[in-house]
């Protein structure tokens, strides 16, 4: 519930968040328990040397509001279970959830005092969290403007920064695919809590001669797009975080109208029916080229974009024509076509078919999109150092 009241956040998002949050914690217990070392064979006859992964020491943790919960610990707890010392600084946004609950969490099962330390506040508490010489690493999930800041804060003192960053994902829909379900299921997704996900297929680029009927089916889905009440449990979407957020995402909005571009679905102003609460329309854009600045920009609310293509290279150019690189999807009924068009794109992670993301597959970005990665074995090495030790002798 405090994941409705900061965020506005639907309670089955909340659910899911606890749930999948949990699972990351009991993945982190269980990766703790690698091998700590190795000895390896040396180029000098009669020695052997050994390998170890030791702590960093002190983790920063710098985590955004919209899966305040998830996109915390799941930085929180690899580190904590690798040895070492955490600052969290929650997002004021979601302080509560994404802050003081986790504190409570950790409190409740016994953590020594100080391993880890919650510092709710805005851009200078991060700041100074990225500046301070003590902190030996900082883990940064949002913007990529705020991103490059964190950057240059951290290069002083030349610690290591590991970022998940924002997203602009391409959403390939060949012709031999299901278009009704293909289409569908592409604009849900993008419309996942409020177009509020880093990973959501927002441009969805479809092959010119189906490009009219996805527009239709598009277009279909969204006007029947049902808001509501964060509190219910049925399916629906929310409202997005906050003023500022909305005035962003209405900005964008009337970009596109400006450009050019077709509105299909939704557009500006408040959601028909609510006066109350920052609900943005479901909006569709088609007629849209990959220069348009609706097509390159990360809006971070219910807004997708359609783009035709010529070929299967078109279509691989232009989803790799941007800034981002963080996911990709690819739809088609062709299993050697999907793996021949995932190899191409420059995405850290694809979506074949609709699959959901696997939380145990390394997850992070290309390009602009950030560095390093998330979840499973690739997720624990940013935590960790690697010492040699050279001159044992063999027997």
């Amino acid at each position: 519930q405090w994941n409705v009241r900061e965020c506005g956040s639907i309670v089955p998002k909340g659910e899911w968040e606890v749930g999948i949050t949990h699972e990351q914690m009991q993945q982190a217990a269980a990766l703790a328990g690698l091998p700590n070392g190795m000895m390896f064979p040396s180029s000098v006859p009669g020695r052997t040397n050994l390998w170890q992964r030791v702590p960093l020491g002190v983790v920063g943790v710098i985590a955004p509001w919209n899966f305040p919960l998830f996109l915390a610990m799941r930085s929180v707890a690899p580190a904590l279970a690798l040895g070492n010392a955490v600052l969290l600084k929650p997002d004021l946004q979601s302080a509560v959830t994404g802050g003081a609950l986790i504190a409570r969490l950790v409190e409740d099962a016994g953590l020594p005092p100080g391993v880890l330390q919650v510092l709710p506040g805005g851009p200078a508490t991060g700041d100074a969290v990225v500046r301070h010489p003590c902190v030996n690493m900082v883990s940064f999930t949002g913007s990529t403007r705020a991103g490059t800041a964190v950057a240059a804060a951290a290069a002083p003192t030349v610690k290591r920064v590991a970022q998940e960053l924002g997203g602009k994902s391409a959403n390939i829909l060949l012709d031999d695919v299901d278009f009704e379900k293909a289409v569908a299921g592409g604009v849900q997704s993008c419309f996942a809590n409020s177009g509020q996900s880093c990973n959501a297929p927002t441009r969805m680029l479809v092959e010119q001669s189906v490009y009219d009927e996805a527009v239709a089916i598009a277009a279909r889905v969204a006007k029947a797009a049902k808001l509501g009440d964060p509190m219910d449990k049925g399916p629906h979407y929310g409202p997005v975080v906050s003023k500022a957020h909305y005035d962003k995402i209405q900005g964008l909005i009337q970009v596109g109208i400006d450009e050019g571009a077709q509105l299909v679905a939704g557009g500006t102003g408040r959601a028909d029916g609510f006066d109350r609460g920052y609900y943005v329309k479901p909006t569709v854009f088609a007629g849209v080229h990959n220069k348009m600045r609706i097509a390159q920009e990360e809006v971070f609310g219910p807004v997708l974009v359609l783009i035709p293509f010529k070929d299967e290279a078109d279509a691989i150019a232009i989803a790799n024509d941007s800034p981002y690189g963080l996911y990709a999807y690819v739809q088609t009924g062709d299993m050697d076509r999907a793996r021949r068009v995932s190899r191409l794109m420059r995405a850290g992670g694809v979506s074949v078919n609709g699959t959901s993301q696997d939380y145990m597959a390394p997850f992070g970005g290309y390009k602009q999109s950030g560095n390093g990665r998330e979840y499973g074995e690739f997720g624990v090495r940013d935590f960790l150092e690697i010492k040699s030790i050279s001159g044992f002798r063999t027997a």
